[in-house]
């Protein structure tokens, strides 16, 4: 008898399927992700108690939590872009370049005189734009997306650099600053974590509950087999990069929010960061097997590591160290499971 599917490959054809899936269509694969979920939040539960312990009266201050959750909510946003883009086989290193630039774009004196709607529609469509050139290089160019989105991040960098001058530009667009005071605040909530919290629920939805989710899985699984199926590859994965480049765009407003500035060195070393939250989160880095709590979880993780650092004044080194050795474990976890696409 054949058992319901109850994930993000439910349609997907069963080739591509097999090796892909957030959940899987077994209970003991079910039970694996549950696990793994559980074993995430015991790490950042240790994080906490580490934190609590080595600084008590900073770290579980409530303005130093609502920090954390704030500095999370940028990257977190970033990283559920690049969930969907990994999940698919693809991989984008241009994300923080393209935050940089969307940033810098966006607080522009010419941008500015269009105040809060010209300064978030100007981020939303630079981002947007980026991920268009990537996700056409890639779908219909067939560049490989690590040369694609590397030249992107260069290219994204150097203009953003041209914008600025190499100077920071000052946000004076009073509802935009308004945006981060603690007056904002909804039940104690930053408006940055609500944006974030809304994007996570709109990405996990899309993820495992429409066609799209299953098509990106299916894509990532096995490409031959998706497109003998129907599935356009083409158009799926350019997409993907559509929307990698709208939650950059998205990120790059809240980081303008966050900071009351546009950088030409906003968004350094986020795909990086991205990229490690997904993997420690259960992404599968091959492509096939996607999930949005996870990368969540990941993100929450590596920005609590930081905050505790910065709390014990550790140097940044071992941070950096810190951070690698997790994301070698983690990988290495992915090798070793016995569903693992290898």
């Amino acid at each position: 008898m054949t058992q319901p599917a109850t994930t993000a490959q439910e349609d997907a054809p069963t080739s591509a399927a097999k090796p892909a899936g957030e959940q899987g269509s077994s209970p003991r694969l079910g039970l694996r992700w549950d696990v793994r979920a559980l074993s995430l939040l015991g790490v950042l539960a240790v994080l906490v108690a580490v934190g609590g312990i080595t600084a008590p009266d900073e770290f579980l201050a409530t303005s130093n939590l609502q920090l954390v959750l704030t500095q999370a909510s940028v990257i977190g946003v970033v990283t559920v872009g690049m969930t969907f883009v990994i999940t698919s086989g693809g991989i984008d290193l241009s994300v923080g370049a393209m935050v940089a630039l969307a940033s810098v774009w966006a607080t522009t004196v010419a941008t500015q005189e269009f105040g809060f709607a010209g300064i978030l529609f100007t981020a939303v469509i630079v981002g947007v734009g980026c991920g268009l050139v990537n996700g056409l290089l890639i779908a219909y160019g067939r560049m490989v997306p690590f040369i694609a989105t590397l030249a992107m991040l260069a290219s994204a960098r150097g203009l953003a650099l041209q914008i600025t001058d190499g100077s920071t530009q000052v946000v004076s667009v009073e509802s935009v600053l308004d945006l981060g005071a603690r007056d904002s605040y909804v039940l104690g909530i930053p408006p940055l974590v609500l944006i974030f919290a809304a994007v996570t629920v709109i990405g996990w939805l899309v993820l495992n509950r429409t066609t799209f989710g299953r098509r990106t899985v299916a894509v990532g699984g096995n490409a031959e087999a998706a497109r003998l199926a129907g599935i356009d590859v083409r158009r799926q994965r350019l997409y993907l990069y559509l929307l990698s480049g709208l939650c950059c765009g998205i990120a790059a407003f809240m980081l303008i929010v966050l900071a009351g500035s546009g950088q030409n060195t906003n968004g350094n070393l986020y795909e990086l960061d991205a990229i490690a939250a997904a993997i420690i989160g259960g992404t599968l880095l091959s492509g096939g097997r996607g999930t949005i709590i996870g990368s969540v979880l990941g993100v929450l993780i590596f920005t609590t590591i930081t905050n505790i650092f910065a709390l014990n004044n550790l140097e940044t080194a071992v941070q950096q160290i810190a951070k690698g050795a997790i994301i070698v474990a983690a990988v290495l976890v992915q090798r070793r499971s016995p569903h693992a696409d290898t």
